[in-house]
């Protein structure tokens, strides 16, 4: 395996975010939380596999500065609806399809935003 030199936040298993610089030998993977059914989706797992189990209204609370977290719909038990505590640039977004997917990044100021989306409505 090869040596990484880095430096930035990192997430640790009890879902402490902290920043480290040094060197790491290995594969680096974020952690995998879920949300089942209307309710907050989790901010201390990189990726959220959401199932959906009807019209679900879900929340998402304020993250750390440079925190970034994908939400991929993995059940479509109907539509799921996001509104972020803090957000620029958009009000919902709302998956309707199995593999709809949105990579946010929070900052202090700005709040969430979207840096990417598969399939999901931004609106």
């Amino acid at each position: 395996m090869a040596s990484t030199t880095f430096s930035g936040p990192v997430t640790s298993t009890n879902g402490f975010i902290g920043n480290v610089t040094g060197t790491v030998t290995g594969n680096l993977f974020g952690t995998v939380g879920a949300r089942s059914g209307a309710g907050a989706v989790p901010t201390t797992s990189n990726t959220v596999l959401l199932t959906t189990t009807g019209t679900n209204a879900l929340t998402l609370a304020d993250g750390v500065n440079g925190q970034t977290l994908r939400i991929v719909m993995v059940v479509d038990g109907g539509d799921g609806t996001l509104t972020p505590t803090t957000k620029t640039g958009y009000t919902t977004v709302t998956f309707t399809a199995v593999g709809n997917a949105v990579m946010l990044q929070f900052f202090t100021t700005q709040g969430w935003m979207v840096v990417s989306n598969y399939g999901a409505t931004v609106a």
